[in-house]
């Protein structure tokens, strides 16, 4: 059976694809992005720490070691041209992934994974290799959003479709119809924080997290975890609702305790059930 290759960033998910890979028999190699993800995390797999400027290193290591399948998984931000420092083989792929490199999110991710096809890779979502990643519709913590919440989902969906077409971000703070903050490069919970101070009196605001349109559903998913939780908490937030079956709930049993410890509530959501006209 042929590895899985991981290239991993931020936070947990990473590890816990590895870990039901490993756990389902299949070996994993995984590639870390130096200052995202730590590789002493993955000291139980055959791993190695790379920097951006060593990308096209870092394909050459997976295919030393059988990698055919990769998953793209964990945070990462996009880390400045001039810290890139590459070598002559990172300039080359560099010069493949193109003009992409420098605009969205989405753009550059589309580049890359065309680059990984080039060069023999099949790029496959966590989804794949973990079960019940992306919630389908439904109120998971809480209690069901009012009519003034649902307005400010609503408000918040027809946002990040916005957003989602200029490439920018996937989510945005919408309370009693003000958007109080919009998601960039800085990321959701720096968002949440951003967007605590512009609190209004009356009923708290929702965080918002849909897909971008036509944004592939192998990589960079619009993900909530407690952390989330806890930033939407002091932020005076009254909920989370995002796009279900689109969006990676992480420790779903964590995060659905601490909303419903916070009088949060967790919505996954049909965004048909919330287009113009629909009030249901």
């Amino acid at each position: 059976m042929t590895p899985l290759g991981i290239i991993a960033g931020g936070g947990t998910l990473p590890l816990r694809v590895a870990e039901a890979v490993a756990a389902s028999g299949r070996p994993v190699a995984v590639a870390v992005l130096d200052g995202h993800g730590d590789a002493a995390t993955f000291a139980a797999f055959p791993s190695r720490a790379f920097r951006w400027g060593l990308a096209a290193t870092m394909l050459a290591w997976l295919k030393e070691h059988g990698v055919r399948q990769v998953v793209l998984a964990g945070t990462v931000s996009r880390p400045s041209v001039l810290s890139l420092r590459p070598d002559a083989a990172g300039l080359k792929l560099l010069a493949r992934i193109g003009r992409a490199a420098f605009t969205g999110d989405d753009s550059i991710l589309r580049a890359v994974m065309k680059v990984l096809a080039e060069d023999g890779f099949e790029v496959i979502g966590a989804q794949q290799v973990l079960a019940d990643l992306l919630p389908p519709a439904a109120l998971l913590a809480g209690l069901e959003p009012d009519d003034l919440a649902r307005a400010d989902i609503r408000r918040g969906i027809a946002v990040c479709r916005a957003l989602g077409v200029a490439d920018v971000g996937q989510g945005c703070v919408v309370q009693q119809g003000l958007v109080l903050a919009v998601e960039a490069i800085e990321g959701t919970d720096a968002m949440l924080d951003r967007s605590g101070p512009l609190h209004r009196d009356g009923p708290g605001g929702v965080l918002v997290k849909c897909v971008k349109p036509d944004q592939s559903r192998l990589a960079d998913l619009p993900t909530i975890g407690p952390r989330t939780v806890d930033h939407a908490a002091s932020a005076g937030l009254r909920g989370l609702a995002f796009e279900a079956n689109g969006t990676i709930l992480l420790d779903r049993e964590t995060t659905i305790a601490r909303a419903e410890a916070a009088g949060i509530f967790l919505l996954a959501f049909d965004p048909a059930a919330f287009s113009e006209g629909t009030t249901a």
